[in-house]
């Protein structure tokens, strides 16, 4: 059992990762609130409701249930969770618990933000992305039309409990899906996460649960050290978009339905390694090996029938640019990134086209 500290302009609070992480909601204190509601998935829940309320004891607490699937994170979901929560009686003494992935997690963060002006909530990520990244920091979000995440508050939880346990219910997909997320983390902190994957990313199985709370802790605790220097994303915290850029457009361009989260953050990396070359930052070696761990992890689907023109048109679309000019988040050396203002367009189709040339060979 590992547990974090995470800063905030708000409030300072606990993240616990480990088997028997969900144990510490009995010392949480939730007599203290006039009502508790968890906003979660049916199949998640029917799964994995029994376990949660009797390790937790929050056998008092109501479901509200939200369609599976990145089309939860709309506006329109916002409005029927609210009026959800209103006819059950939640106020402004209500805890909300996101008990799920990242789509539930940024949905239940952005709707206890914005509830009442306000309500507490907590974090029980269910993914391997929400364990590591999405669940920690306080970003919520909703999706506008194909725009990701584009309209969202900072609102830090009360708690973030992450158990690996939970895991093993996921598809393998999912699961391996999951660790491009993690591969990120391990580029950003150094040679020692990265040496770990290398060594133990066949090993990585659902039911795997000590290689998995070792991984998941080592994971998240990069979020965190990042997070509590750099809550509000002033500089540092961009660093945390590494693969993004290239991967929200992917993930735009296919409609989010060809890749999941991780994939799109996959593809990303391998694409910001190999801009990291072409802009003459990164060693050649260094980003083949990156681009060896990240398809070691799990097969990517193909995006070499992309159109790159579409993909690069999308580029300026993301939340990185500001004032017309995009923060490109290209690796350096493992361990070491850079913040490149305003890449050239053709470097950055450079390197996509090269990325798919090399998909399936």
């Amino acid at each position: 059992m590992r547990r974090f500290q995470v800063k905030s302009d708000q409030r300072r609070y606990g993240m616990v990762v480990g088997q028997g992480a969900w144990n510490e909601l009995r010392r949480f204190p939730h007599a203290s609130y006039t009502s508790m509601f968890i906003l979660t998935e049916r199949a998640l829940w029917k799964r994995w409701s029994a376990d949660f309320l009797k390790a937790s004891g929050l056998e008092s607490a109501r479901e509200v249930f939200i369609p599976s699937g990145e089309s939860s994170k709309s506006l329109q979901m916002v409005e029927k969770v609210a009026a959800a929560l209103l006819n059950r009686g939640a106020d402004r003494g209500s805890l909300l618990i996101a008990f799920g992935g990242g789509v539930v997690g940024d949905l239940g963060g952005f709707v206890a933000s914005t509830y009442m002006r306000g309500v507490d909530y907590i974090q029980v990520p269910t993914t391997v992305v929400a364990q590591v990244d999405s669940s920690i920091g306080g970003k919520t979000a909703v999706n506008v039309g194909m725009m990701k995440n584009l309209v969202g508050t900072i609102n830090p939880p009360r708690l973030v409990l992450a158990d690996p346990l939970v895991l093993r219910s996921l598809p393998v997909r999912a699961f391996r899906s999951g660790f491009y997320e993690v591969v990120k983390h391990a580029i950003l902190s150094g040679p020692s996460l990265f040496a770990l994957l290398e060594e133990e990313v066949g090993n990585l199985k659902p039911d795997g649960t000590a290689l998995l709370e070792r991984i998941v802790a080592s994971a998240a605790k990069v979020k965190v050290d990042v997070v509590n220097r750099d809550e509000h994303e002033a500089d540092l915290r961009r660093v945390l978009n590494l693969g993004h850029t290239f991967g929200h457009a992917l993930e735009e361009a296919t409609g989010y339905r060809r890749l999941q989260h991780g994939e799109a953050v996959g593809w990303g990396l391998l694409c910001a390694a190999r801009l990291g070359v072409l802009l003459g930052i990164m060693d050649a070696q260094e980003a083949e090996r990156i681009a060896v761990l990240v398809r070691r992890v799990s097969p990517l689907p193909s995006i070499r029938d992309l159109v790159p023109a579409k993909i690069l048109r999308l580029l300026p679309r993301d939340k990185k640019t500001v004032g017309g000019h995009t923060h490109w988040i290209v690796p350096e050396r493992i361990g070491k990134v850079r913040i490149v203002r305003d890449v050239p367009i053709d470097v950055a189709a450079a390197a996509l086209r090269s990325v798919q040339q090399a998909d399936g060979s």
